[in-house]
């Protein structure tokens, strides 16, 4: 005889206790926040942060949750950032209107290419993405009267954040409006994870043929999830082109995919906020060490990375696992 659920504990307990915000994660998003009041004179670098983090966290809802290996995850990033810069060029100038054009169309070409990837190995979508990503990169260098080709997009001439917040030369507006859409998208995409729609990605990633065997369409969920992730990919694209007025080929090119996927071995993945932390060090790391050798830093990031993987990047670089911040085992689920 099955034993009941006990009334205090719903079927639905370990989903909900998830989705539960906890007090560090409170002060984590406000500090951010505030952070381009308290280091206005670093608001650029945080604006980049928080585009690169919401870059990374829609990296980490295909790899870390659903097991899908991108190498072309640039393709969306740089289709939002061109949408951005011709809505406001041909279009009109305001940023949130811009954006949502941005997020719509590249959806549109997630939902499209995600037809490519619900079928082969591993090894197979890893090359379909990294393919969708060049053809992407070709074409906007051919259309050149469109895109500016290799000289990019210039004259990129952003309106008032809500007719009343200019975007100013400190950078302090930028920052704030990347941060708020940072926020916004991430509270969507942790709700996203700790739903049963979530659940039914990690039982995909762990194991395809079992999930198939219980009655998960592995097919649409696979389809889903890269939709869903192209969406914000494309919106952290566009929030690129927004705050600087200006697109150019390298969004589309293989090093920003590489760079994203560093972040997330950085930060580690399967816990969205690994994308954010990734997003912090890489791009801190970048900053100084090329201000001190400005011909070699890749060399000293690269170095960091080989030491990364042969200590152990669980040791390194999680360190609020100690203070039990970080997700739970599996072994901890299991009766």
């Amino acid at each position: 005889m099955n034993t009941p659920t006990p009334a205090h504990q719903p079927l639905n307990a370990p989903l909900t206790t998830g989705s539960r915000y906890k007090p560090w994660e409170l002060a984590l998003w406000l500090l951010a926040l505030a952070s381009p009041l308290l280091v206005s004179k670093h608001a650029l670098i945080i604006n980049e942060i928080a585009i690169v983090a919401l870059f990374a966290v829609s990296l980490d809802l295909v790899l870390g949750y659903t097991g899908i290996v991108s190498l072309g995850h640039a393709a969306f990033f740089g289709m939002g950032s061109y949408a951005a810069a011709l809505f406001a060029k041909l279009v009109m100038p305001d940023p949130l209107v811009g954006l949502l054009f941005a997020v719509l169309v590249s959806t549109a070409l997630g939902a499209l290419c995600s037809l490519t990837i619900i079928r082969g190995s591993d090894l197979t979508r890893l090359m379909v993405t990294l393919g969708v990503g060049l053809i992407l990169l070709e074409l906007a260098n051919k259309l050149d009267w469109l895109t500016g080709g290799a000289d990019g997009l210039q004259g990129v001439v952003m309106g008032p954040l809500l007719g009343t917040f200019e975007f100013d030369l400190a950078g302090r507006t930028q920052a704030w409006y990347s941060i708020v859409v940072l926020l916004l998208l991430f509270a969507v995409s942790r709700r996203l994870v700790n739903s049963p729609f979530g659940a039914t990605l990690k039982a995909i990633r762990d194991n395809r043929l079992r999930a198939a065997s219980i009655g998960i369409p592995v097919t649409q969920r696979l389809a889903s999830i890269y939709t869903v992730a192209a969406g914000l990919a494309g919106a952290a694209g566009a929030l690129l082109a927004q705050t600087t007025g200006f697109a150019s080929l390298d969004v589309f090119a293989f090093d920003r995919s590489a760079d994203v996927m560093l972040m997330l071995v950085i930060g580690g993945t399967g816990w969205l906020y690994g994308g954010v932390a990734g997003a912090i060090v890489f791009k801190l790391m970048q900053d100084v060490i090329s201000a001190i050798t400005p011909q070699y830093w890749t060399f000293w990031i690269g170095l960091f990375l080989v030491v990364l993987v042969l200590v152990g990047r669980d040791r390194l670089i999680r360190p609020w696992t100690w203070f039990g911040l970080g997700a739970k085992s599996e072994a901890e689920g299991k009766p």
